[in-house]
């Protein structure tokens, strides 16, 4: 992932399915770009023309709730944006357009893994720009409710998370990772996101988790994981954490140089603590070097980097 050239696309690759909130059909086409494009998204009209864009950046968040929107003045432009802008961070890619024909990112079987797929399919090749990094100066922190999430100095990009829920199938998990384009695609991209059957008739009633299926979605009951396949990893609803905020920390607009801590947390709480390092100009740096570091994983937690829990979480 680190290293002095700004890369893209080879070519395009394309994914189709439907949305976990809308359960609308839609096809993601990644495209290439230019040095600093960064990644833009594109919605298109069905007869190809491009009608709206919004760049991938913080500033263009205009919903957090079980997902991350981008939208601009005339509203939402396409839901479900972390586990593209996961899968792009993950794999190093600086820059890319992200083509959809609906207002929903396909959630696919509901991680990164068939974008990280998609990617491979197009090929990364290196461009003649060097790679620009945000680099974190002094810790920022932001609290509310009983979520916390911190970014702080760090030679790397990593990311610590801890979730606590009132549940015999998931409980208190930890981990944390540095994170580099190996790490991502062994630990983290195959995490799926996951719900509760509990809390069904709720989120149909408003609006979402529409799509939701034993194809897309960890469903978990009072007492197991109703998936006939079980979880991918012992600690997979953790780690989907992890690829949440790798992919709501994209939205930087180039890769950090920091180490991000969340417990509690979720796509809020990942955009407030971004937003208040952007707004504190005393708190990063733009640089045009990344230091190697070797990558960590799952150890991590055993050796005690992990902080304790702040209780049950209701993200």
């Amino acid at each position: 992932m680190k290293g002095g050239k700004q890369t893209t696309l080879r070519k395009h690759a394309a994914v189709f399915g439907i949305g976990v909130h809308s359960s609308l059909s839609a096809t993601l086409t990644l495209h290439p770009a230019e040095a600093d494009s960064g990644i833009l998204f594109v919605r298109a009209a069905h007869d190809g023309v491009p009608e709206r864009e919004v760049r991938a950046d913080f500033r263009a968040v205009t919903a957090t709730e079980f997902q991350t929107v981008l939208g601009d003045a005339k509203g939402a432009l396409c839901q479900t944006t972390e586990h593209v802008l996961a899968a792009l961070r993950g794999a190093g890619v600086d820059n890319a357009v992200v083509e959809l024909d609906g207002p929903e990112a396909p959630i696919m079987d509901g991680s990164a893994a068939p974008f990280v797929a998609a990617i491979d399919q197009a090929g990364v090749v290196t461009l003649n720009a060097p790679r620009r990094y945000i680099e974190v100066l002094k810790p920022v922190r932001v609290g509310f409710d009983k979520s916390v999430g911190e970014l702080r100095p760090y030679n790397g990009f990593r990311v610590e998370a801890e979730i606590d829920f009132p549940s015999p199938v998931i409980g208190r998990q930890a981990v944390a990772f540095d994170i580099d384009a190996n790490t991502f695609r062994t630990e983290i991209a195959g995490a799926r996101t996951f719900g509760f059957m509990r809390d069904v008739a709720k989120l149909w009633g408003a609006g979402y988790a529409l799509g939701a299926s034993f194809e897309n979605t960890l469903v978990v009951a009072e007492d197991r994981v109703l998936n006939p396949n079980g979880l991918r990893y012992p600690d997979e609803f953790v780690r989907h954490k992890v690829l949440d905020a790798i992919g709501d920390l994209a939205l930087a607009g180039a890769p950090l140089l920091g180490a991000y801590r969340s417990v509690r947390g979720g796509h809020k709480l990942n955009h407030a603590v971004l937003s208040a390092l952007m707004a504190d100009r005393s708190a990063w740096r733009m640089v045009e070097a990344a230091p190697a570091r070797r990558a960590r994983g799952h150890a991590d937690v055993a050796a005690g980097l992990v902080a304790p829990a702040y209780g049950p979480d209701v993200s």
